[in-house]
This record gives structure tokens, C-alpha cells and sequence, in this order.
């Protein structure tokens, strides 16, 4: 090292700190390992992305299959460390793809909540990863997808099961197996078809100045069982046989404008609804229309609670006469006991006697419904000042006699948890109804995917399922899946329709959790095991040299 002395300067002795000789070495390390990782991080980007657009609103569900494919293969022969990052940069821009109708609340909850629920797709790349090693890699893979699925549906703060590989196939051939084992059996079909995909490739690339026999044999095989499974779906059964019949009418009343502030003043969309439902009664009087049943209004149709205010009772009251059979109506009611809290709730309105059976929400959606650790994050976060109350949950299903029906009442975000669902049509309900109000995120892509979660409720339960939305989209979706009705987006309109009544069960209704349960277990020891398995070869190794 140099210096001064009185005597003057004393000369470098040429020898560096350890510090400052480590810092360049290990610059020129991690610019080769960027290097070097670049063009698979750039790969998982891509194709997380694309499987983005295998959802609502665009509905290319094949690229579901080619995203799990991409997937297996760009972590097959990496460390858990490095199927860690794959999957980190893989699920960040599927879920901000998924999830950008989020950006009417802030850009910031897009980000936050797509990197939440990317980090249960980082911890899946690692077990894939590592799965990858064992015999039968497709099958463990296929099971890591459903073992993902099953930990976002239930963490945190009761989960968010949004961009399930099941929501993305609820029009191809393997959404009929959704009546074997419900939404986790149709994710670990499209899985397995895909990782034997990233199989055959793999099998593919063996061949490569290589090519026996038996390489061929197992691209073939790879093929054949994906194609298979795929076809699976096409040979299962989808009771649709009625056992009744009931004449329903959904009412669109339409809101003033999309986004936050989608209410307006007051009693404005209530009116609208009641208005709405008031011509139908008009229609029918002049001969123009059949009388209903019974009619549905929406989440949200009521903007006043009618028991605090006369003047939202009263109008309510009044179009229900009009029409002279009973209204499902949705409303917010304030908590009877808990000031600042509110229900979320499906009422039951007859003409004669008024207000009776409810049902409210017992899935609040956290953070847009309620807020939790209210008082601590309202301090940092200004924009929770937005959610005035909390919703109470509700404690039991929505199984609701609505004229001559026997509905199963669910609301909104619900229609995505396996188990409000199965719970309900478990209660004896003949057909579902989601009540639901998307007109803050009118025109973003979110009403088409919650559309598409009700189609495959329909197909797993073998029931109609009726979707009632302030804004949109309403419609009536058959017990095979497919739309028979629909409302476009922020029209006020009224939709008519026979829908079909049923006793009969399922099989996914019979055996309800226990397939994901099963499948993500499978998974998870299946991760044990490959870790087991090459500590045992570790240690072999080095016995092996000593």
C-alpha cells in the first residue's frame, strides 16, 4: 500500500485489498450468469404472457397447453433455485395480463397483487424443477399445477383463485370433465396434456443425430397420451335432462357510468332497475311479453339499504307489485349490531308480503369489500379510505325459494370458489344465480372472465346457471355450458328465459375437494421425493470418491 511519511511519500507495494480484487470477479460472475439466463428468462416472459391470452377476453385457451409445455421444459434439468426464477418471471406477466382490469383501483394493485400471486407460481417452478429428475415427470408436474391452484384458493385472507388453467378451458374438449371432479380435475387434465407436450419435445430433441427406435417410441408415446387426454373430456357425459321447468326474468338496469364511481346519486340505479322491471310488467299487460315466474336484479340494485331508507322500500315495493311475482333483489344492509359493517345480501320480495328469505355474502373480497388491519394500513394506504365499511360475512349458503323455484343464490367474485358453490347446490339447489356488479370494471375483460367462471359451474354441477349484472354481462348459461342469453355491457335490458330445473347430481357434486385434495398431495410428496432422491444420490457420489 502507499502513504506519507516525514520523509516522504513511501511507494505502493502493488498488492490490492481482498475487497476490492473480489468486486470485479464477482461483477464478471453475475454478467455471466445474466448472460447466460437471459434468453430462458426472456422465454418464460413470453410465454407467461401468452398464457395470459389463453383467458377472457381473448379465449385462445389452446395456448393454456403451450405455456404449461414451455414451462416443464424451461425448468426441466435446473436446481429449485433456478425453477424458483422461472416460474417468478413466468407468472409475473401472466397475472398482470389477467388481472389489468385491476388498474380502474391503481396500476399499484395490478403490480401488487400480480406479484402475490406470482410468488405461489415461483414455489411451483421449483417443484418443478426438481419433479423433473424423477420417472413420470409429466404426471408430477401436472399434480404441482393443481397443488398451486388449491394453496392460492385459500391463501392469504381466503385466497384468490383467479387465472386457474380451468377458467381458461371452460369452452374446449376437456371442460366436460369439470362433471367428474369439478375446476381442480379440468386444471390437472390441461396440465398433464401439456407437460406430456413439453414430453414429447423433449423426446423430440433427443432424436437429434441420435435418432433409435426407441427415442421414436417415446415422442410417440408423449403424443399420443397428450392427445388422449385431451380427447377425454369429449367422451363424458353432461346430464342436461330437466326435471322442471321455471320461467325466470333477469333485469339489467345499467349504471351511470363504469369505474369507482360507477353509483351515481342516489336511488339512481335502483330506479333504473325498477323502471326496467316495470316495462316488463307493461309488456305483459299489452300481450307483448310472458309473464315470469319469478325475476332476478342484481348484486348492487338497490344502492340505498331499503330497511334504513322508505324511499328505496317503497320504490322496490312498488315494482314488485308492478310485475306481481317474486324479485330476488340485491342490497347492501347496514349490520344490526356492528356499527360500520354491512351485508351483502340476495333478498327474496313478494308482491304480497314484502321482504323475506336472504342470503349474504360469506366471501367478502379483502381489501375491495373489507379491509383488513384496517386502522394500521388506512395510515399508509389513503385510497382504503375508499371502503368506508367492511362487509360482514354471511354464515350460511344461498339455497333461496324464489316463487316456484328453489335457487342457489351466490355472489359475484364467489362464482370462483369451488367450495361456496358445491356447498350450495349440496343445500338442494335446483339452479344457480350469481348476482353480481362489475360495472367498476365495465369494459376491462373482467366480466367476460368471471362469464366464463359460470359456465363452468353450470357444466360441474349439471345446473343453469343465471348471471344478473348491474352493467353487465347478464345472461343464462344452459347446464352443458353453453349461452342460450346475454346482455351486452351497459345496456339496460331485460332477458327472458325458460331455464331447466334438476335434482340430479354429479359426480364432481358426489366427491366434491377430495380429487384437488388427492392431486395436490400427490404433488407436494411427489417434491419430497425428488428431494429425497438426490440426497441419496449425493451422497452416493461421494462414497463414491473417497
Amino acid at each position: 500500500m502507499s502513504g506519507t511519511t516525514p520523509d516522504g511519500p513511501v511507494p505502493s507495494s502493488g498488492v490490492s485489498s481482498p475487497e476490492a480484487s473480489a468486486r470485479p470477479g464477482r461483477a464478471r460472475r453475475l454478467g455471466a450468469l445474466v448472460r447466460r439466463e437471459a434468453p430462458r428468462t426472456g422465454l418464460a416472459v413470453v410465454f407467461g404472457g401468452a398464457l395470459g391470452l389463453a383467458f377472457p377476453p381473448y379465449d385462445l385457451w389452446p395456448l393454456s397447453l403451450v405455456a404449461v409445455a414451455a414451462l416443464a421444459l424451461l425448468t426441466r434439468g435446473r436446481t429449485a433455485r433456478q425453477g424458483a426464477w422461472t416460474g417468478l418471471v413466468f407468472g409475473l406477466p401472466f397475472f398482470l395480463i389477467l388481472l389489468k382490469w385491476l388498474h380502474v383501483v391503481g396500476w399499484d394493485a395490478v403490480i401488487g397483487l400480480s406479484l402475490a400471486e406470482a410468488l405461489f407460481v415461483t414455489l411451483m417452478g421449483a417443484g418443478l424443477a426438481v419433479t423433473a429428475r424423477l420417472p413420470l415427470w409429466p404426471l408430477w408436474g401436472a399434480c404441482l399445477w393443481v397443488a398451486q391452484e388449491w394453496a392460492r384458493d385459500r391463501l392469504p385472507f381466503g385466497g384468490f383463485p383467479w387465472g386457474r388453467l380451468a377458467f381458461a378451458n371452460t369452452g374446449s374438449p376437456f371442460t366436460p370433465l369439470a362433471a367428474l371432479g369439478g375446476a381442480p380435475l379440468v386444471t390437472f387434465a390441461v396440465a398433464l396434456a401439456g407437460t406430456l407436450l413439453a414430453a414429447c419435445a423433449a423426446a423430440l430433441w433427443g432424436l437429434r443425430g441420435n435418432a433409435t427406435a426407441k427415442r421414436a417410441v417415446a415422442v410417440l408415446e408423449a403424443f399420443g397420451l397428450a392427445a388422449a387426454v385431451a380427447a377425454a373430456g369429449l367422451l363424458v357425459p353432461v346430464p342436461t335432462k330437466a326435471d322442471d321447468t321455471v320461467d325466470i326474468a333477469v333485469v339489467q338496469g345499467n349504471v351511470q357510468q363504469a369505474g369507482m364511481d360507477f353509483l351515481g346519486r342516489p336511488m339512481k340505479i335502483l330506479d333504473n332497475h325498477a323502471r326496467a322491471t316495470e316495462k316488463l310488467a307493461a309488456d305483459i299487460r299489452a300481450g307483448r311479453a310472458k309473464k315470469p315466474d319469478l325475476v332476478i336484479w342484481p348484486e348492487n340494485s338497490s344502492d340505498l339499504d331499503p330497511f334504513q331508507y322508505p324511499q328505496a322500500y317503497d320504490r322496490i315495493d312498488e315494482a314488485v307489485k308492478a310485475i306481481g311475482v317474486p324479485v330476488l333483489v340485491g342490497a347492501l344492509v347496514d349490520h344490526p349490531s356492528k356499527k360500520g359493517y354491512v351485508f351483502n345480501e340476495g333478498i327474496v320480495w313478494d308482491p304480497k308480503k314484502g321482504p323475506g328469505a336472504s342470503y349474504t355474502k360469506q366471501h367478502p373480497v379483502p381489501f375491495g369489500e373489507y379491509v383488513p388491519f384496517r386502522e394500521q394500513l388506512s395510515k399508509i394506504i389513503t385510497r382504503f379510505q375508499r371502503v368506508p365499511r367492511d362487509f360482514y360475512p354471511g354464515d350460511h349458503t344461498g339455497l333461496l325459494k324464489v316463487g316456484p323455484a328453489r335457487l342457489g343464490d351466490v355472489i359475484c367474485f364467489e362464482v370462483a370458489y369451488d367450495e361456496i358453490v358445491h356447498d350450495t347446490v349440496d343445500a338442494g339447489a335446483r339452479a344457480l344465480v350469481i348476482q353480481t356488479n362489475n360495472a367498476t370494471y365495465g369494459r376491462t375483460g373482467q366480466p367476460e372472465q368471471q362469464l366464463a367462471m359460470s359456465k363452468l359451474r353450470a357444466v360441474e354441477h349439471g345446473r343453469a346457471v343465471v348471471t344478473a349484472a348491474t352493467s353487465g354481462i347478464s345472461a343464462v348459461v344452459a347446464p352443458n355450458g353453453t349461452i342460450t342469453h346475454r346482455i351486452p355491457e351497459f345496456t339496460r335490458g331485460v332477458v327472458s328465459a325458460r331455464i331447466p330445473l334438476r335434482d340430479e347430481t354429479t359426480l364432481a357434486d358426489r366427491v366434491g375437494a377430495t380429487p384437488e385434495w388427492a392431486l395436490a398431495i400427490v404433488g407436494l410428496l411427489s417434491c419430497a421425493a425428488a428431494v429425497i432422491v438426490g440426497r441419496r444420490g449425493r451422497t452416493k457420489d461421494e462414497k463414491g470418491q473417497q
